[in-house]
């Protein structure tokens, strides 16, 4: 890649979804997560689907797709705009280092603004010192612990205060 690289931040089409799933693949191992199929083609028909919350954005330098967010718009209590949960950000390990992760957040940003949207936020593991040192730059992490009690596992075996699900 050379210094003038150009860096385009576009909403995806139906032409991108090879390169999509080789870039969500990435991601999901980068969680050591194994997403269904079914839910991975689910995914990819909402975030095409004007007419459902959830959307992507997609980056591409020199004309390659080497990134990707997922985000979802949601009312909020405490707001009266809409909020943005930024939900997966993922960059080609061979995309790093050229600001691509900085301008899919900078697109969100500008789509927030243009839109009205009243936040942008997200959660990452804490462990990710990479992604981290970015999101740093743009905002601190805050006091908030996240919560999460997959469905499946609660409706087998219910609620106890002696066992913890999920």
């Amino acid at each position: 890649m050379t210094e003038t690289a150009k860096l385009t931040i576009r909403d995806p089409d139906s032409t991108d979804e090879a390169v999509w799933r080789r870039l969500w693949a990435g991601y999901t191992d980068f969680y050591e997560v194994d997403v269904p199929e079914p839910v991975t083609a689910l995914t990819w028909s909402r975030v095409l689907d004007p007419t459902v919350s959830m959307f992507a954005r997609i980056a591409e330098l020199d004309h390659a797709v080497v990134g990707f967010t997922i985000s979802t718009l949601h009312p909020s209590t405490w707001t009266a705009d809409l909020n943005c949960y930024l939900e997966d950000l993922f960059v080609d390990p061979g995309a790093r280092g050229h600001g691509v992760g900085r301008a899919l957040i900078d697109d969100l940003l500008a789509l927030a603004k243009n839109k009205g949207w009243d936040r942008l936020y997200w959660h990452t593991n804490a462990g990710n010192r990479t992604a981290r040192a970015l999101y740093d730059r743009y905002t601190k992490a805050d006091d908030f612990v996240r919560y999460r009690i997959p469905l499946s596992d609660y409706n087998q075996r219910g609620n106890s205060e002696q066992e913890t699900i999920g």
